[in-house]
């Protein structure tokens, strides 16, 4: 069974979730490229939860599991902070993450507009 991924962004300007960031998921591969393998955005309570993901029609179900390697999340915090009018120092925030076993991951991300922060959860 592969491992599964969730998150959860909180706005520690407004000390509320972040809803409605894009989030992107890459796998990078043997030669360090970056394969984009999911999409999701996180909802009202700024979660993206395992079955949120939206992963590419392309891939076959093999390719959309989350085997051991190296990931990267995106978050767009440039859109995010837009719809605010807020200038952001960081237009977006770059999670590059290794996925050891099958257990479950949860990343979350503590986000101002000028500094951020974040954890492996549970």
């Amino acid at each position: 069974m592969p491992a599964t991924l969730s998150s959860h962004i909180l706005d520690t300007h407004l000390g509320k979730p972040a809803a409605d960031i894009a989030v992107t998921l890459h796998r990078v591969t043997d030669n360090d490229a970056a394969k984009l393998l999911a999409n999701a955005t996180t909802n009202n309570d700024g979660r993206i939860s395992p079955d949120s993901w939206e992963f590419d029609p392309a891939l076959n179900n093999s390719e959309c599991a989350l085997d051991s390697g190296r990931y990267i999340l995106t978050f767009d915090t440039q859109s995010y902070f837009d719809a605010q009018q807020l200038t952001t120092f960081y237009p977006q925030v770059v999670i590059d993450f290794v996925v050891s076993d099958n257990s479950h991951y949860h990343v979350p991300l503590l986000l101002s507009a000028h500094g951020y922060s974040t954890y492996r959860g549970s």
